[in-house]
């Protein structure tokens, strides 16, 4: 299915980004990653960030993830001004209002399933009496309540994204970033990945940023931007390769 054809109800913007400029030093010299890139999300939507290895994805998605700070300009969650956050504030915007699925799982070896899902809700001081009945209900939504119990050694890598996916949703947040989700996998793991992705998305009425490398997977979102030579550029999405 399509994500156009699932017209979003809402148009509030939930994100906002305005002149955003990164800029790291290389020898004597500096980087400009990218600059002046301005741009908005509204409540609902689905968003693909596509460009060339280096085009700065990842580094966006962690600017807007309160994750890295920009150089210069603003990035704005509601009306919450993420660049000027203290360090305990966007660690806190982390844990309540944005999930983020890397392209590795990183999931903690010595835990189970659940408890790897559940560590957002335990870093809170929650006790595991409290959050073991809604990690078990987030491995149920994606589909691995029977392995529950499993470390992550003993999970396929399409099997360890899904834990993933659980765990970035857990907490409840209002913005789902995931930074090449299916890169590591197969074809046919990556599809269901992003199948998966797509339906809890339409479900749980999330805001998704999704930087990848598939253009099949971008043009079945609602907008595509490209990050060009320091530049973002919305495409439309059906001009995309399926």
């Amino acid at each position: 299915m399509h994500l156009r054809e699932q017209v979003a109800n809402e148009t509030e913007t939930l994100l906002r980004v305005e002149g955003l400029k990164k800029v790291f030093r290389s020898g004597e010299s500096d980087l400009v990653l990218f600059e002046n890139l301005s741009f908005e999300v509204k409540r609902g939507e689905m968003v693909a960030i596509v460009g060339e290895s280096g085009a700065g994805k990842s580094t966006l998605l962690h600017i807007l993830s309160a994750l890295d700070q920009a150089s210069a300009g603003d990035v704005y969650c509601a009306e919450l001004k993420l660049n000027s956050l203290s360090a305990d504030e966007a660690a806190r915007f982390r844990n309540r209002d944005a999930g983020f699925v890397w392209q590795f799982h990183y999931l903690l070896p010595e835990f189970t399933a659940a408890e790897n899902v559940a560590m957002p809700l335990l870093q809170r001081g929650k006790s595991w009496a409290e959050v073991a009945p809604e990690a078990s209900r987030w491995l149920r939504e994606v589909g691995l309540e029977a392995r529950s119990h499993h470390r992550s050694g003993e999970l396929s890598g399409g099997e360890q994204q899904r834990v993933a996916l659980a765990r970035a949703l857990i907490t409840g947040p209002r913005l789902l970033l995931a930074d090449e989700p299916t890169g590591d996998l197969d074809g046919r793991t990556a599809e269901a990945v992003f199948e998966l992705i797509a339906r809890l998305h339409r479900e749980h009425q999330l805001t998704s940023i999704i930087a990848t490398h598939n253009l099949s997977f971008a043009r079945r979102c609602h907008r595509v931007l490209r990050l060009e030579r320091g530049r973002a550029e919305e495409i439309r999405p059906a001009t995309l390769p399926a």
